[in-house]
């Protein structure tokens, strides 16, 4: 069964990009992005139902503005579906730009965590909306 979850007031993660999150061309790594999106995605599982996860796929990822140094960046998270062992995140990553005020879609994804118990196996999702 399918349970939409409305989006947080909050973004589960916000945070400045500092010069040791740079690649060479001076823009952030996709990497650092592709952690913050985990990370995103955790805290809005956790929000549902307080379990172990573990990242079983990161889909649909699309960059569609580079980040830059100095961007603050804000992950918001939104529950797409509530399975029996699994949860599906939609993460968006939003940059304001302090040189000009301006806010962008930089990136989103949808990720896949499973509730795991102390061994690692998987265990049901028990929300909170249950």
């Amino acid at each position: 069964m399918t349970r939409e979850q409305s989006v947080s007031d909050t973004p589960a993660i916000r945070m400045v990009m500092m010069p040791h999150h740079t690649n060479p061309q001076g823009t952030i790594f996709g990497g650092v992005i592709l952690s913050l999106i985990d990370q995103a995605a955790f805290v809005e599982a956790v929000r549902q139902a307080n379990h172990r996860y573990v990242t079983v796929a990161m889909e649909t990822v699309e960059f569609h503005k580079p980040v830059h140094m100095g961007d603050v960046v804000s992950l918001w998270a939104r529950t797409i579906k509530i399975g029996r062992t699994s949860i599906r995140i939609h993460v968006e990553v939003m940059a304001f730009r302090p040189g000009d005020g301006s806010e962008c879609r930089v990136t989103e994804a949808d990720v896949v965590l499973v509730a795991v118990d102390s061994s690692g196996s998987p265990i049901e999702v028990r929300s909170k909306a249950s």
